[in-house]
């Protein structure tokens, strides 16, 4: 194996493409956070953003994209927004992981969304569900599934859709929209969203708010942006952005007006997003890892991502195990444990309601 590092916009069109044809190839890497666009584009607003490209004699095999950090700390590309990581390479390639550490000059490499079947991986990285609905079978087969398993929430979404109807106004639909305003409400929304419930504002940061501007207005058969909005009496009521290869599409910030909220216009946009992604070919809305209500309710399957690290053996790895590794134990028992978890997000919602107090 030989290894040369790059910027991502020292690429060449050779090797975009043969990084395309690696990812195409492999259904387990079919994740628009895994394609070269995704990460070509954080490249251009972050300077932490390498690409490996591993090669077997002449032939280009692998690529590994990643941010390097102070003291040799490698992560994810966009790590923390994305829900899928990992190094692209044909099938079949084996590599020992902490060479490649090496040959990238990381004394660790840190994930907790990895796809399934990664060198990077082994029995002690712990996995998780990232819950998946699948429109293999066309919309109608998914909303007969969702009939059988979870029919009294198609049912009362169907319902409060009518009501919505009724006592607002016309509903319409906006998919794969390439409008900046509509975008901008959705991200007001979700900042909104953070704030209520005690978490970080993503959207505090402007590199992330260029980069979700970027991605819109990115499109190509294998990779776009998707905004796609419902409106009610030309009323923007919920919408969502993310992102597609060919056939999936990955969720990644939904969102509504609490206005509206007792109509549960996230479940109905979610159908509505549902229905006309599957005409447009897609055949997989990955939901992304994480316990909610509504992913539960639409789910019709499941992928495996895994959350861990890979280290060579030095003091920046050890530095790096103390200061991360038993803060990822601890949220994994509180996520583990029901109670635990509904106490911590109980927690969490009564300091954005004081936060939004004493902001305001």
């Amino acid at each position: 194996m030989r290894v040369t590092l790059a910027l991502p916009r020292e690429l060449g069109q050779s090797e975009v493409s043969r990084w395309r044809e690696l990812q195409e190839a492999d259904p387990a890497l079919d994740s628009p956070f895994l394609s070269p666009e995704f990460t070509i584009t954080v490249g251009e607003l972050r300077d932490v953003v390498r690409v490996a490209v591993l090669y077997d004699g002449p032939d280009i095999v692998g690529f590994f994209p990643f941010e390097r950090h102070p003291l040799g700390i490698g992560k994810p590309v966009a790590a923390g927004l994305t829900d899928a990581q990992g190094m692209v390479r044909a099938k079949g390639f084996s590599l020992d992981p902490r060479r490649l550490l090496k040959e990238c000059g990381l004394a660790v490499y840190e994930f907790d969304h990895l796809v399934s079947g990664q060198p990077l991986l082994d029995e002690r990285h712990d996995r998780h569900p990232s819950p998946i609905i699948d429109l293999r079978g066309g919309y109608e087969h998914y909303t007969d599934i969702l009939r059988e398993h979870s029919g009294k929430t198609y049912k009362s979404t169907l319902a409060k859709s009518r009501k919505l109807q009724r006592e607002a106004g016309e509903l319409r639909h906006d998919y794969a929209t390439t409008d900046l305003a509509p975008l901008h409400t959705l991200l007001g929304w979700k900042t909104d969203q953070y704030r209520r419930t005690g978490r970080t504002d993503r959207f505090a940061h402007r590199w992330i708010v260029e980069l979700v501007e970027r991605l819109l207005a990115t499109r190509s058969d294998s990779f776009a942006g998707v905004l796609d909005m419902v409106y009610v009496d030309e009323r923007p009521v919920a919408g969502h952005f993310g992102l597609r290869t060919r056939t999936t599409l990955a969720g990644w910030f939904p969102a509504y007006d609490t206005h509206f909220a007792k109509y549960s216009p996230g479940l109905i946009h979610h159908l509505a997003m549902a229905e006309q992604a599957a005409a447009n070919g897609i055949e997989v809305i990955d939901m992304g890892r994480g316990e909610k209500e509504y992913k539960d309710k639409l789910k019709t399957g499941q992928l495996e991502v895994a959350e861990g690290r890979v280290a060579r053996i030095g003091a920046a790895a050890g530095v790096h195990w103390m200061m991360r590794v038993p803060v990822r134990k601890t949220r994994a028992t509180v996520m583990a444990n029901p109670f635990l978890l509904k106490t911590a997000d109980r927690a969490l919602k009564t300091y954005g309601r004081l936060r939004t107090v004493l902001q305001g």
